[in-house]
């Protein structure tokens, strides 16, 4: 276990985080401040090992490189090294890809406790190597107290301006833990136990990480919810009262507990007795309605994956309440009616049909797309290659405004990332979340983990098609996602974190790979592009690999474009994490805009 802890990071990234668009102010506490938590040692050590990798060099500048592997029996590529090294170890013991996957949902929960964790949800992907495949949605839901109306003034404005994604109305009922063990149970090897794949992120709470600079940012950001009305995360958080820097060590015992009780009683832990309590109370402190019959419950989705195909390989990925696997077949159906390879990378003809396809994806997403338990949605229409082929034909030499097309017609009868692969061939894709860094910003006091506000993805409508209604899941772009080659073998996994730009930024990575010849690293390094079809234009990255040059920009204002330019290796685009097998063998990808690593074996 001590070789877990071989990892002294010097995360010096600055970067600007901006989850979730700008920050709000924050919002008036509606209750007294819960009871304090238990909190570590003033200046904890983490223990004294050998250096192995570090995302910055000798002066501190961001490491471009040094973030690829090459594996032959297994692969593992995360937003973070701790949780890449989690899943390693499992591997190692002898665990299968799934039971990896476990193990570093538990460590990222630990390690980048501002983007995911045991108050959050998310989408597993697996393809296991005797052909069965599954989508375990274990998005939030609504509380069923919550509706259309509840964080709404009587002139339909949100309450404090923030309601839906601050404090405890913008909570949905965590799914996260009901899922793992979903997918422990049906999925796991049965090699190791639930206590021996959850050690690492116990391990890692227990006896500390060195702060890397996604999470040092993110602090830093939302310090003020952290010193007035959220000032128990503040205790998790910050040191004597000022956010942590990058290379400081962070343990956090309360979560170490939390995690302990889940090994020893599994999902029951959870969403029943003492910890269950907890979360009730604590949000009701803060005017929240969710309930202990809310928690005990919640179950997981079982789902089939989305499927399309790219130029004869076979997009596997999510369905709703995701709306990125429907998309990333859309769009790339869109797309495979040109030839792109051949038209360069990013070049100003490449780029303009990105555009537009985008953008005309984008309109039928919001006029379609919903949690499919609460309304009828044309996934068959949508992802229907003679629907896409219509889009294509609309697509002229200007730049136009999209509105939604008709996908019934087409019908017929008929969303953090990281993957994992083992040497039998199976595959495993995952993206999960609290939502907004910090989610609604409230942690559980004791308990040391973060409550999400996934209620922020409902519509602030209450005539869309994605209204809050109690138990719905609300609309994601989580994308993991899962290519397999033309005979039917795993051939690609990836997923990307970053709101709306999820499933633009997963379909831009496949298509370096399968239209452009890019290995893995190079394929997610590669400048992205974001358009959505508001004022923002096309956002784009200026600098970096293949970045959009100034005489593109200008080829494409000539056809009506504008612009938001994003500088380069910007968080806004995510940070993908994939995997390729390839003839060198089973390449791992992970992204310099935030603090990735892949390690193979």
């Amino acid at each position: 276990m001590k070789k877990f802890f071989a990892l002294a990071l010097a995360m010096a990234m600055t970067l600007s985080l901006a989850a979730c668009g700008q920050k709000a102010e924050p919002a008036p506490a509606p209750a007294p401040e819960a009871p304090a938590v238990s909190t570590p040692d003033p200046a904890p050590e983490a223990p004294a090992v050998e250096e192995v990798w570090s995302s910055v060099d000798e002066n501190g500048n961001l490491k471009l490189t040094e973030r690829d592997d090459v594996g032959q029996n297994g692969m593992v590529t995360t937003a973070n090294v701790y949780a890449t090294m989690a899943g390693l170890e499992v591997l190692e013991m002898g665990g299968s890809a799934v039971d990896a996957a476990i193990a570093i949902s538990y460590a990222l929960g630990v390690v980048e406790p501002n983007a995911s964790g045991l108050g959050g949800g998310g989408f597993f992907n697996i393809h296991m190597a005797d052909g069965r495949e599954v989508v375990i949605d274990y998005r939030e839901v609504a509380p069923m107290a919550q509706d259309a109306y509840t964080w709404l003034n009587e002139d339909g404005t949100v309450k404090n301006g923030n309601a839906n994604s601050v404090g405890a109305l913008a909570a949905a009922v965590p799914g996260t833990v009901a899922g793992l063990e979903y997918a422990l149970e049906h999925y796991g090897s049965g090699k190791l136990t639930r206590q021996q794949i959850m050690q690492p992120a116990i391990d890692l709470a227990t006896e500390g990480y060195i702060i890397g600079g996604t999470t040092a940012a993110a602090i830093a950001d939302y310090y003020d919810y952290m010193v007035t009305d959220y000032t128990v995360l503040g205790d998790y958080y910050l040191k004597d009262g000022l956010p942590y820097e990058v290379g400081d060590v962070i343990t956090n015992p309360d979560l170490a507990k939390s995690l302990q009780m889940i090994a020893e009683g599994g999902r029951d832990a959870f969403y029943k007795g003492e910890m269950a309590q907890a979360i009730i109370d604590t949000l009701a402190s803060y005017g929240g309605v969710m309930t202990m019959e809310d928690l005990a419950n919640y179950e997981p989705a079982i789902r089939e994956p989305v499927k399309g195909t790219y130029r004869g390989y076979e997009i596997v990925s999510c369905p709703p309440a995701s709306s990125g696997g429907t998309h990333i077949v859309e769009v790339l159906n869109v797309l495979e009616n040109y030839d792109i390879g051949a038209m360069g990378v990013n070049t100003a003809e490449t780029l303009h049909v990105w555009s537009e396809a985008l953008k005309a994806c984008f309109a039928d997403r919001g006029a379609f797309m919903a949690d499919t338990a609460f309304a009828d949605v044309p996934l068959a229409g949508l992802t229907s290659k003679e629907y896409a082929k219509t889009i294509a034909d609309k697509i002229t030499d200007q730049a136009q405004s999209w509105e939604k097309g008709a996908p019934w017609d087409y019908q017929g009868n008929s969303t953090t990332a990281y993957s994992v692969a083992d040497a039998e061939g199976n595959i495993v894709s995952v993206t999960q979340t609290i939502e907004c860094f910090w989610g609604c910003k409230i942690a559980i006091p004791g308990y040391g983990f973060i409550m999400n506000d996934q209620m922020h993805d409902f519509s602030t409508d209450p005539e869309s098609v994605n209204k809050v209604e109690g138990g719905k899941k609300p609309l994601s772009s989580m994308s993991p996602t899962i290519v397999l080659d033309k005979d039917g073998k795993a051939f690609m996994s990836l997923g990307s974190p970053g709101g709306l730009r999820i499933w633009p930024t997963v379909a831009q990575v496949i298509s370096n790979v399968i239209d452009h010849g890019m290995n893995m690293q190079d394929a997610i390094d590669c400048a992205r592009i974001f358009d959505r079809g508001n004022a923002d234009g096309i956002c784009y990255e200026s600098a970096g690999e293949n970045a959009i040059t100034a005489d593109t920009v200008a080829a494409l204002e000539a056809q009506g474009h504008t612009f938001t330019d994003k500088g380069g290796w910007n968080l806004f685009f995510g940070g993908c994490q994939g995997i390729l097998f390839a003839e060198d063998g089973i390449q791992g990808g992970a992204d310099p805009r935030r603090d990735g690593k892949a390690i193979g074996f």
